[in-house]
């Protein structure tokens, strides 16, 4: 299933989806802000990600000083930050587990993001996305189901 913020049941998948949770000990207000700040190993300049708005989070991480491990570690974060949302958001996480096993791609037509997603447009049709965002989101899909399977195992 693909999904857009603007999709008004699938669209708390998105990044941009205004919603707090705490990630490293911070508070954010959205996931965007919480993954951008980890770009940057500077602890000041991390801490003022928690204020932004997703679209000043964008923008403010293509700013920072990246960390050198940043390829490397991107994906992981990606993962423990959605992971979290999920986590203290209970009805995106009701959400997400009703996808059951259905794959997950976010549709990023109109920003043509075939790293994070898929773009459909004419001008990307040839490109095969990687959907890194989709599949995080399934990874934090089934950890979740697994440990509210083994919650109920232990009841």
């Amino acid at each position: 299933m693909k999904f857009k913020k603007e999709d008004p049941k699938f669209g708390c998948f998105s990044n941009f989806t205004p919603c707090t949770f705490v990630f490293d000990s911070v508070t954010y207000h959205n996931a965007e802000a919480a993954w951008q700040a980890q770009k940057t190993l500077d602890l000041t300049e991390r801490s003022k990600f928690a204020e932004y708005t997703a679209s000043t989070a964008k923008r403010a991480g293509r700013r920072v000083r990246l960390r050198p491990d940043w390829e490397s570690v991107k994906y992981g974060l990606m993962v423990a930050v959605c992971y979290e949302k999920f986590k203290q958001n209970p009805y995106f996480m009701e959400v997400l587990l009703s996808t059951e096993d259905e794959e997950i791609v976010e549709d990023t037509t109109g920003w043509h993001d075939n790293i994070w997603g898929n773009c459909d447009c004419p001008r990307c049709a040839n490109k095969v996305g990687q959907n890194l965002l989709g599949k995080a989101l399934m990874e934090v899909r089934e950890r979740l189901s697994n440990e509210a399977f083994s919650r109920v195992i232990y009841l």
